[in-house]
């Protein structure tokens, strides 16, 4: 029998003998490296660097919702003449979906180990379609569509950008932009049914 075989290295016989010692019934696992370490905490830091874009990708597209329901409630309130009805009806929708947005999107970034906030340092730098001092009532739902159709170029690029590394963020910003194109159906066809009457008239 080769007595290399059978011979055990001075320092697994240690650990080994150590391990008997400590009331431990294993041998010790002796693969244990720096560098899986290393890479382990690498992987770790690469991921909670994934999580913190996510995070702003959710943090945006909530500031959009809050500011999304604000523009719709002045809008709602706005609408004054008597065949506004459809338009005040549909605009209150808006506000019920984009508050649902809202919710999800401050829920998914809790779960992601965020904290959600509210835009306040937006409100006073609002884009340029939501600045608009509105005059009509067609004007305002141009102003709502413009705003619809930024959304929804902006979320598109948030669930290419995260690609497969998030499935449960890619669904819940998938399922807003369903609604979102939904609005913008909506307000395109509010659009030019309301300026076709005016026409008429």
């Amino acid at each position: 029998m080769n007595k290399a075989a059978m011979t055990v290295p001075r320092r697994a016989h240690k650990a080994t003998v150590a391990h008997k010692f400590l009331g431990m019934r294993e041998a010790p696992d002796t693969s244990f490296s720096i560098r899986r370490v290393v890479e382990n905490n690498a992987t770790t830091r690469e991921t909670r660097a994934k999580t913190e874009i996510v995070i702003g990708f959710l943090h945006e597209a909530l500031g959009t919702a809050i500011i999304s329901i604000l523009r719709y409630k002045r809008h709602y309130f706005m609408a004054t003449e008597i065949r506004a009805q459809r338009v005040k009806a549909t605009l209150l929708q808006h506000v019920a979906e984009e508050q649902a947005h809202a919710d999800q999107l401050a829920e998914r970034i809790n779960q992601l180990g965020g904290q959600a906030l509210l835009p306040f340092e937006r409100l006073p730098n609002r884009n340029h379609a939501e600045q608009v001092e509105e005059d009509s009532l067609a004007e305002m739902i141009r102003v709502d569509l413009l705003a619809e159709r930024s959304a929804i170029h902006n979320y598109r690029a948030m669930i290419a950008s995260i690609g497969a590394d998030d499935p449960t963020t890619r669904q819940v910003l998938g399922g807003i932009l369903v609604q979102e194109e939904a609005h913008a159906e909506n307000l395109a066809s509010l659009l030019r049914d309301w300026t076709s009457t005016r026409k008429r008239r």
